[in-house]
C-alpha cells in the first residue's frame, strides 16, 4: 500500500464555482455564464443569436480576452456542448478577498510648504477614474455616493455592482471598505476624495469568484476608460504567467495602472500569489500606520505576549489587570467568565462562534491561541452580527504559556501598550515570484488596523487588501498632478521615492517590502524616476555566472543631474561591476548596466538579497537586489484543480501550475479519513513549466467523492517533491 506523509498544505483547490454567473445546473431557472471562444467573438455572438435564439448574449469581450457572456435556462445552455468554438483556456481558479483617516493623513504628510494631504489637499484625485474590482460597492453609503460614478456586476451581469445582500448568500463588505480608503468623501476622507469611483463586482457571496469573472472585470474596466484599477484579491499560485497575471499585464499595456494586494499568507517566503505576480502591476505589501499596539505582560516572569486582532473585532482597550480563564475550544458553555479574559484554543468551531460564546458569558475579551506552530489571522465577521468584545490571536507557544502560568495559578495579567509605525505586518505575503524570480511586493502601504467604510457604517479591517487601495489612491493624486504620465512613469515615480523601512536599524529584506513605504508627496515632486529599481539577477545554476540588469533613469527636472553608485562591498562568491558616475541632461533618460558575477559553489544555496545604493546630490536611492543560487524551497507544483468540463458530457478538466520543467507529474488519490491509497488519477511526463491542463473521460476517473490528492513532482535531476491538497470528484450530472 502506498504511504504518504502529510506536510503543510501548499496547494488550494476549486471544488465548484460559487456564484450564479458561472454555474450551470440541471434546473430550468435562468443561469448566466462567461465563456472563452475561438475566433471572432462577434461572429460567435451572431451564430448563437441565429442558432440558439433562446440564449441571450449579454456581453462581448475582445480586449483582455476573447469571450462572451450568456444568459438562459440551463437546458438550453447545455445544448451548446457540441459547439467547437467554445474553449477553456482560462482556468476557473477561485479568487477571494485577501483578509482611515489616520492612515491617510500618515501617507499624505508632506515635507513641502503646500500639503498634498489632510483637510487642505492640493491634489485630491480630481478627474481621475479608479475602478475597484472586488465584491462590489455600497454606493448608497453617505461617504461614497458622491464619488461613485458607475460600474458593472460580473456576477449577476447587470449594471449595479452592489455588495452581496443577505438574501443573495453570505453578505460582503470588502469592496466598500477598499473603496472608502481610495475615495471616501464625507465624514471620512479617502486618499483621493475627488477621484471618480467605479465598482466592478467580480466576487460574489462570501467574497468568492472565478478567474474568468476577474479577467472579464479587467476587460470591462479597461473599456470603460479607467486610469487606475485596484484589485485587493488573489489566489495561492505563485507564477508570473497565470492567466490573471497575463491579463493584468495586457491592461497596463493598454494604458491602465493596476494595483494589486500581495496577499496575506506571510511571513513565509514565496507566498505571493497571482495576480500580484504580474510583471507590470504595482504589487503592494502591508506595513503599519502609527498604532498603539497592545500586548500582555507578566512583570513577575518578565514575559510579553504579542497579540494580533482578528478582523471585525472591536479594538483591544483594556486599562487594568484581568484574570484569564480557560474556555477550551468554546464548544461548551463557558462558566465564571464575567469581567475576565477567556483563553480559547483554535479549531473545531469558527472564530466568531468562539467569540460569541465568550461574550455571552460576560467576558471582557477573548484570546484565541493557535493549535499549531506560528502566528495566524482570522475574522470574527461571519455575517451573523457583530462581536462586541475584543478578540485577538496569539501563537500556540504563548497560549500554552498562559495556560501553565496564568490560568493554572489563577493570577492576573495586565495589558501594556507600545506605539509603532512603519513596521512590516507579519501577515503580508513575501516574494519572490517563481520562474522569473522578481522581487515582490514592490512597495508597501498601511494595511494594519485600517478604519474605513462598510455597508451601514464603518469598520476596522487589516490585510494587504487595505494597503493596496492606499497605493491606488496615491496613484490618483500623482495622475492628477501629471495627467500625461504613463502607467510605467507613474509606477516609477512611486517606487523611486518610497521610504525603505528598517527594523532596529536594519532594513527589512527586499522580498518583505520592495522599495519601501509609499510617499505620494515625494512622487509628485520627484526630479528623478527609476523605471526598474528592483534588480533581479535570476536563478544562478552555473559555477561561474554573470548576471546583468539594465537600469533606466529619467531626469524630469530642468537641470542636469549626476549619479554614482556607492561601491558595493564584494562578498566571497560575489563581485559587482557598476558604472562610474554618469550625468543626465534635463528631461532626458539614460540606461546603465549593473553586473554581478557569482561563484555559486562559494555561496549557500537559496535566496540572496540586499541593497545597492545610488546617489544623486543630496538624494540616496536604495535599490533592492536578489538572486537564487542553484536551488530554493519554493513549491514545485501549485493550483491543482479538477472540475467537470463545461458543456461536455462525461468529461473532467484538470489544471496544475509548474514553475519549472518536470520529468514526471503523478497525482494519486487517497482516502482523506484513513489515508489509504485509492488509485492514480493521472500521470504526465516531460512537462514544460507553466500552466498544464487536460481532460479525462469519466470512465478513466473512477468513483466520485472527496479525496486527498498527493502530487509527486520528479525533476530532471531525479529529485522528488510531494504536495497534498483536497480534491473533489463531482458526480456526472
Amino acid at each position: 500500500m502506498k504511504q504518504i506523509t502529510l506536510i503543510i498544505l501548499t496547494l488550494t483547490l476549486t471544488l465548484v464555482l460559487n456564484t450564479k454567473a458561472t454555474e450551470v445546473s440541471a434546473t430550468d431557472t435562468k443561469q448566466s455564464i462567461i465563456i472563452e471562444v475561438d475566433g471572432d467573438p462577434y461572429e460567435r455572438k451572431r451564430y448563437i443569436e441565429d442558432y440558439h435564439p433562446l440564449i441571450e448574449v449579454i456581453q462581448v469581450y475582445d480586449t483582455i480576452f476573447t469571450g462572451i457572456a450568456l444568459r438562459g435556462e440551463a437546458r438550453y445552455l447545455e445544448q451548446m456542448d457540441d459547439l467547437d468554438f467554445i474553449k477553456q483556456t482560462y482556468p476557473v481558479r477561485t479568487y477571494q478577498t485577501t483578509n482611515v483617516n489616520e492612515s491617510v493623513d500618515f501617507i499624505l504628510q508632506s515635507e513641502s510648504p503646500q500639503p498634498i494631504g489632510g483637510t487642505n489637499q492640493r491634489y485630491t484625485g480630481k478627474g481621475v477614474k479608479v475602478g475597484v474590482i472586488d465584491t462590489g460597492i455600497d454606493h448608497s453609503h453617505p461617504d461614497l455616493k458622491n464619488s461613485y460614478k458607475g460600474g458593472y456586476d460580473l456576477v449577476d451581469l447587470d449594471d449595479d455592482p452592489m455588495e452581496t445582500q443577505p438574501e443573495q448568500g453570505m453578505p460582503t463588505l470588502h469592496g466598500t471598505h477598499v473603496s472608502g480608503i481610495i475615495a471616501a468623501n464625507g465624514k471620512m476622507k479617502g486618499v483621493a476624495p475627488d477621484a471618480e469611483l467605479y465598482g466592478y463586482r467580480a466576487l460574489g457571496p462570501g467574497g468568492m469568484g472565478s478567474s474568468v469573472q476577474v479577467i472579464a472585470a479587467i476587460e470591462k474596466a479597461v473599456k470603460d476608460g479607467m486610469d487606475i484599477i485596484n484589485m485587493s484579491l488573489g489566489n495561492s499560485v505563485n507564477g508570473p504567467d497565470w492567466p490573471t497575471s497575463v491579463a493584468v499585464n495586457r491592461a497596463v499595456e493598454l494604458g491602465v495602472s493596476v494595483v494589486i494586494a500581495n496577499g496575506n499568507s506571510g511571513p513565509a517566503n514565496w507566498t505571493v500569489g497571482s495576480p500580484a505576480t504580474s510583471t507590470a502591476a504595482v504589487s503592494v505589501g502591508a506595513s503599519t500606520p502609527p498604532l498603539k499596539i497592545p500586548s500582555l505582560h507578566d512583570s513577575f516572569a518578565d514575559k510579553t505576549i504579542p497579540m494580533l486582532p482578528l478582523a471585525g473585532s472591536v479594538p483591544w482597550d483594556l486599562g487594568k489587570q484581568y484574570p484569564i480563564i480557560d474556555g477550551g475550544t468554546g464548544e461548551q458553555k463557558i462558566e465564571h467568565a464575567r469581567d475576565k479574559i477567556v483563553l480559547l484554543e483554535r479549531g473545531t468551531i469558527p472564530f466568531a462562534e468562539k467569540a460569541r460564546a465568550a461574550a455571552a458569558a460576560g467576558a471582557k475579551a477573548a484570546i484565541i491561541y493557535n493549535n499549531e506552530e506560528g502566528a495566524f489571522q482570522g475574522s470574527v465577521d461571519d455575517g451573523n452580527g457583530s462581536v462586541d468584545i475584543p478578540v485577538v490571536a496569539i501563537s500556540n507557544e504563548d497560549g500554552k504559556w498562559l495556560l501553565e502560568h496564568t490560568v493554572s495559578d489563577n493570577s492576573w495579567i495586565k495589558t501594556v501598550y507600545t506605539t509603532a509605525q512603519d513596521e512590516m505586518a507579519s501577515f503580508s505575503s513575501r516574494g519572490p515570484v517563481t520562474a522569473n524570480w522578481q522581487i515582490k511586493p514592490e512597495v508597501v502601504a498601511p494595511g494594519a488596523a485600517i478604519m474605513s467604510t462598510v455597508p451601514d457604517g464603518y469598520r476596522e479591517l487589516q490585510g494587504t487588501s487595505m494597503a493596496a487601495p492606499h497605493v491606488a489612491g496615491a496613484l490618483a493624486l500623482i495622475k492628477e498632478a501629471h495627467p500625461d504620465w504613463s502607467p510605467a512613469k507613474l509606477k516609477g515615480a512611486l517606487l523611486t521615492t518610497a521610504l525603505p523601512l528598517a527594523n532596529q536599524e536594519k532594513l527589512y529584506d527586499p522580498i518583505d517590502q520592495g522599495m519601501g513605504r509609499i510617499r505620494p508627496d515625494k512622487a509628485i515632486e520627484t526630479d528623478t524616476i527609476i523605471y526598474n529599481p528592483l534588480l533581479s539577477f535570476g536563478k544562478i545554476e552555473n559555477f561561474n555566472d554573470r548576471g546583468e540588469v539594465e537600469i533606466r533613469v529619467e531626469n524630469v527636472s530642468e537641470e542636469s543631474q549626476t549619479f554614482y553608485f556607492e561601491t558595493p562591498h564584494n562578498q566571497q562568491g560575489m563581485s559587482w561591476s557598476t558604472p562610474q558616475s554618469f550625468t543626465i541632461a534635463p528631461k532626458q533618460t539614460k540606461t546603465v548596466t549593473v553586473a554581478l558575477t557569482i561563484k555559486s559553489n562559494l555561496l549557500d544555496k537559496g535566496i540572496h538579497q540586499g541593497w545597492l545604493t545610488l546617489h544623486q546630490a543630496e538624494e540616496t536611492y536604495e535599490l533592492p537586489y536578489l538572486f537564487v543560487n542553484q536551488e530554493a524551497d519554493y513549491p514545485k507544483a501549485m493550483g491543482l484543480e479538477f472540475t467537470l468540463q463545461a458543456f461536455a458530457q462525461n468529461q473532467y478538466h484538470y489544471r496544475l501550475y509548474l514553475p519549472e520543467q518536470a520529468e514526471k507529474v503523478t497525482v494519486d488519490l487517497y482516502n482523506p479519513a484513513t489515508f489509504r491509497f485509492e488509485r492514480t488519477l493521472f500521470e504526465l511526463e516531460d512537462q514544460a513549466p507553466g500552466l498544464i491542463e487536460g481532460t479525462m473521460e469519466q470512465r478513466n476517473v473512477g468513483d466520485s467523492g472527496e479525496y486527498l490528492a498527493n502530487i509527486t513532482i520528479e525533476t530532471e535531476d531525479s529529485k522528488q517533491y510531494t504536495y497534498q491538497a483536497p480534491l473533489m470528484v463531482e458526480p456526472i450530472r
